[in-house]
């Protein structure tokens, strides 16, 4: 398949690169063909710009700042986002990746009548997010009931790619893991992405 990463730390040397690069070997042994977006290395900016709010309900959103994004995105069969998950949510960074790339006439259409949107993520096959969280896993599955994986799940690709198969994988305790650890939970990344076809 081909599969686009989307990374979303600004520490290169950080566990979600080191994660990343876990996914990205994982794909090509797997003989995947692999886009690398990486923001912050990129220098992608999260904003929405006016143009690109204002076109959001005209006949065609305004792509032209981020067309290069938008193509990788359409063209792939596969996601692997990995991501630190900061107070419980995405980083700004990737949560403007969503908002500037998942746009309408790309990752959805408006209904006429604005009612429930129309899904045109058609190519997405599968979908693995990969995160890292400072927290014990009960405080996000009992108290917050994982807001970051329902947001992907339901939310994201639930409307825009409603037949993609997603897979949430969650590093907890993250700070204060061994190298065991994180070479244990690499491993499961690695295996998850072993399943695709």
């Amino acid at each position: 398949m081909k599969c686009l990463v989307v990374i979303a730390h600004p520490s290169t040397d950080s566990l979600c690169h080191s994660m990343a690069q876990s996914a990205i070997a994982a794909l090509k042994a797997g003989g995947h063909e692999v886009m690398i977006e990486d923001l912050y290395l990129s220098g992608f900016s999260p904003a929405l710009t006016v143009n690109e709010r204002q076109s959001y309900y005209s006949p065609a959103f305004d792509s032209a700042a981020v067309q290069d994004q938008i193509d990788r995105l359409l063209s792939a069969e596969a996601l692997v986002l990995v991501f630190p998950t900061w107070w419980f949510g995405f980083p700004a960074i990737l949560k403007g990746w969503f908002d500037r790339i998942w746009a309408p006439g790309i990752a959805y259409d408006h209904a006429t009548d604005l009612g429930a949107i129309k899904p045109r993520l058609h190519n997405l096959r599968s979908a693995l997010a990969v995160t890292s969280l400072g927290s014990p896993w009960w405080v996000d599955r009992l108290l917050l009931w994982q807001p970051v994986k329902r947001v992907l799940k339901t939310a994201l690709l639930g409307t825009c790619a409603p037949r993609c198969r997603f897979e949430m994988l969650s590093l907890y305790k993250a700070e204060s893991l061994t190298q065991v650890g994180v070479q244990s939970f690499c491993s499961r990344v690695e295996r998850a992405i072993g399943k695709w076809t």
